[in-house]
């Protein structure tokens, strides 16, 4: 049964709105892949602040054309589904990575991040980097590691201090 104008309209003004909160999207071919693993997908987006879309290429491009976006659907191959990252820019692109990962009919297509496409290469190098979280883990230990490397100098400057001081009173034990 083919939409009504009127459907089609609020299907684009979804879109507008959408497109409009983003921080970054992630274009997926999922020719072939199951009605329950996108719903997993969607459900594992919704828990990283991110949303999964599934709109047609008309409407996308006249969305995405609305929003000053200057990207045509048609150009990308297959059907695409639209992840839109709404708090971190790289949530999405990880988020397909793994799915893509398990789901060989599933192919990453592309990316729009910082007002710019990118290719699937670019899209999957980003995905592969480490997380927000652990980059942040990772400097801080960094920071840390001299100042650790300091107290566990001083701590062992101070025990080999109580050693000498116990060999003295045992000699001196030992003398009497």
């Amino acid at each position: 049964m083919p939409l009504t104008k009127e459907k089609k309209q609020s299907i684009v003004s979804d879109l507008e709105t959408k497109i409009a909160r983003q921080k970054a999207m992630v274009f997926m071919d999922f020719t072939g892949v199951k009605v329950k693993d996108l719903a997993e997908l969607r459900n594992q987006l919704k828990e990283q602040g991110s949303e999964l879309k599934v709109a047609k290429k008309t409407l996308l491009k006249i969305a995405l054309k609305n929003k000053n976006i200057e990207l045509d659907p048609k150009d990308i191959p297959g059907e695409i589904a639209l992840a839109l990252g709404y708090e971190d820019e790289v949530a999405p692109s990880k988020a397909i990575y793994q799915f893509v990962k398990i789901n060989k009919k599933a192919k990453i297509l592309g990316g729009y991040l910082m007002r710019k496409f990118y290719g699937a290469e670019q899209i999957i190098n980003l995905a592969q980097l480490p997380g927000r979280e652990q980059l942040l883990g990772n400097l801080v230990g960094t920071i840390n590691a001299p100042i650790s490397g300091f107290v566990s100098a001083l701590h062992g400057n101070l025990r080999n201090l109580v050693y000498a001081l116990s060999a003295i009173g045992e000699k001196s034990n030992n003398q009497q």
